[in-house]
């Protein structure tokens, strides 16, 4: 077997992932009633997103194969700031969530998380955290009415 580049070999992973995940959706689904499709059993959505999940893994798998071979990618160090800001995003998330609410959590999230990219100022960070705090109010509190406070205090 050759020697696979770095970047077959992601491809090669993933595609095998989706096919065994999609296996075990189906797998799981075939336990309940899966139905026709005039008459749906709660088993057949599993099973059906199964199937696809295994059919385009498996596509992903063959195409990879059949494409020429790339030149070896460069191997990049490890990015260790975004790392940090990125488990650093998540872990405000819950401590500012649960004291000050939604609002501040999603500034403080997608703040500290832009943060971790190299090509991102604090005026670029700060914009998209204020879109996306917009943008978590109108989905989650306005259209699907989570019960998380906008703002709470302790």
């Amino acid at each position: 077997m050759q020697k696979l580049a770095g970047g077959n070999r992601k491809e090669y992973l993933a595609g095998g992932l989706m096919v065994v995940t999609g296996l075990g959706a189906m797998a799981r689904g075939m336990s309940y009633n899966v139905g026709t499709l005039t008459a749906m059993g709660p088993g057949f959505f599993p099973v059906a997103l199964g199937v696809l999940m295994a059919v385009i893994g498996a596509a992903i798998v063959v195409v990879t194969r059949l494409s020429t071979p790339r030149e070896k990618e460069a191997r990049l160090p490890p990015e260790w700031k975004a790392w940090a800001c990125i488990l650093a995003g998540i872990a405000a998330f819950v401590v500012v969530g649960k004291y000050g609410g939604l609002v501040p959590a999603t500034l403080a999230v997608v703040f500290i998380s832009a943060m971790g990219d190299r090509g991102n100022t604090w005026k670029s960070a700060l914009t998209l955290a204020v879109s996306m705090t917009v943008l978590a109010v109108v989905v989650f509190w306005w259209a699907l009415q989570l019960q998380f406070p906008l703002f709470s205090w302790g």
